[in-house]
């Protein structure tokens, strides 16, 4: 079975799209669609824009999901899944792209999510790191004994947990976790996101959400607060918005979409990061990158 996942915030990248936008008519049509949406020009800030622009969450989320779901369109009947994922934002381009929400409607929610989220990440210092070469139980007693709020935000492999919180916090825990650590290293976010930083955003989120029409998905969806599969769309929209202050339990999702079949992994998007994941998590799985 055929699995696709789709990645989220941290994988962009200065002249993303900029190739696909080139050589594909269809991928040009979606792109100056998305520049009239969103009222500004995405493909700018994603053509020409500094890696620094490029971290600010109101572009780079938007800037994301295009790639990840105008790469899935370029597929055309060749994007055949059995199952999908996606990390963080990437599962709102995994509905996307499955036909639970059509572009239009996925663009405006992800404008609306990534808006929210920068101005919480205005009001508040925090940001993410990602400790390797740790069990998570260790990570995250360590989390637990610093002066401060930071959580466990991505449970992304055996030994890869993202961390968040807020900047003093986040620094003792790195500090306390660098010695028996692989590596320690600060992520190009700008938040606490997946964290009870986000709690401000979420009755916002919920409205848009609510104001969003969603439709029963073409195959299932591993979601990230429990990497179980579903096509219901009242739990698929409640996921969404647990999503925000709970952890990407990514592992779980990769071992449960292994266990239900999957034999075979395409990621879809900028850069090779999620497929990393899945050979940490599992050596025997094949793996492809459409990027």
């Amino acid at each position: 079975m055929h699995a696709y996942l789709f990645p989220g915030q941290g994988t962009q990248f200065p002249g993303m799209g900029k190739k696909l936008y080139q050589k594909s008519e269809l991928a040009r049509e979606y792109f100056n669609r998305a520049n009239e949406l969103l009222g500004f020009s995405i493909t700018d800030v994603m053509f020409k824009g500094s890696a620094r622009d490029l971290k600010q969450t109101k572009f780079s989320q938007p800037a994301i999901f295009l790639h990840s779901y105008i790469l899935s369109k370029t597929m055309g009947a060749d994007f055949k899944p059995d199952m999908v994922a996606g990390h963080s934002l990437g599962e709102i381009s995994a509905l996307a792209a499955i036909e639970a929400l059509d572009f239009e409607a996925a663009l405006k929610l992800i404008s609306r999510r990534a808006t929210a989220m920068q101005k919480v990440c205005q009001d508040e210092n925090t940001g993410m790191a990602v400790v390797v070469g740790l069990y998570d139980v260790i990570v995250k007693d360590i989390c637990e004994h610093v002066d401060g709020v930071v959580v466990p935000a991505n449970y992304n492999a055996l030994h890869q947990v993202v961390i968040s919180g807020e900047k003093k916090a986040l620094k003792e825990a790195c500090d306390k976790l660098r010695p028996g650590a692989k590596a320690v290293v600060n992520l190009p976010v700008s938040g606490a996101f997946h964290s009870p930083f986000m709690e401000p955003i979420v009755e916002e989120f919920k409205a848009a959400i609510e104001e969003t029409e969603f439709k029963k998905p073409i195959c299932p969806i591993y979601q990230n607060i429990a990497g179980r599969p579903t096509e219901d769309v009242a739990l698929i929209k409640k996921n969404l918005v647990d999503q925000l202050t709970h952890p990407v339990m990514w592992r779980h999702t990769i071992l449960h979409m292994i266990e239900d079949g999957a034999t075979e992994f395409t990621e879809i998007g900028p850069g090779n990061f999620l497929r990393g994941l899945v050979h940490q998590i599992d050596k025997n799985v094949k793996t492809h990158g459409i990027s």
